[in-house]
């Protein structure tokens, strides 16, 4: 289960929309597993396949509790019923030193498959539900800076572009 490196803005795969995936193979749950372990050792809540640039409809997402490290796979996942919403802050994995308040659901119903194919369903609330939507917005080709100003969004990309001059010197 090797990390994998995590691909920032303005990859062109982060703008990808992802495939849905219809082999349910080994393949698949080599990808979910090191997935998670590139999610834990980032440190990050969840994580999108196109993240690694494998543009396939795949998440994984935090979901240990106290003791015990573990993460769900969402496959070919649906977001549907969204109730409520809520301002909080985001940030993520692919787009690096930026932290911005962003509109979500406070709660959806979620549909996905597992690593085997087999469907299932639930709903999350608050947090859970936050973490699964900035994922599933990957996979549609979003960040969460597309839900940002457009003046914030525009002086992420100055801030952006300074920083990538200087990794080149």
């Amino acid at each position: 289960m090797p990390i994998r490196p995590i691909l920032t803005y303005p990859h062109p795969v982060l703008r990808q929309k992802a495939a849905l995936v219809t082999n349910f193979d080994e393949a698949l749950k080599a990808l979910v597993a090191d997935m998670g372990e590139t999610m834990f050792a980032a440190p990050g809540v969840g994580l999108a396949a196109n993240q690694i640039g494998v543009p396939l409809q795949v998440i994984v997402v935090d979901s240990s509790t106290p003791g015990h490290r573990d993460f769900m796979a969402l496959i070919n996942p649906v977001i549907s019923n969204g109730q409520g919403s809520v301002f909080d802050e985001e940030g993520c994995l692919s787009v690096k030193e930026c932290l911005a308040k962003v509109k979500r659901f406070q709660k959806i119903h979620v549909t996905a498959q597992d690593v085997d194919g087999n469907p299932f369903a639930f709903d999350a609330e608050n947090r859970f539900a936050r973490i699964i939507q900035h994922e599933v917005d990957h996979l549609l080709g979003k960040l969460f800076i597309d839900h940002i100003s457009p003046l914030k969004r525009s002086l992420y990309k100055k801030k952006l572009k300074k920083m990538l001059e200087m990794e080149e010197i």
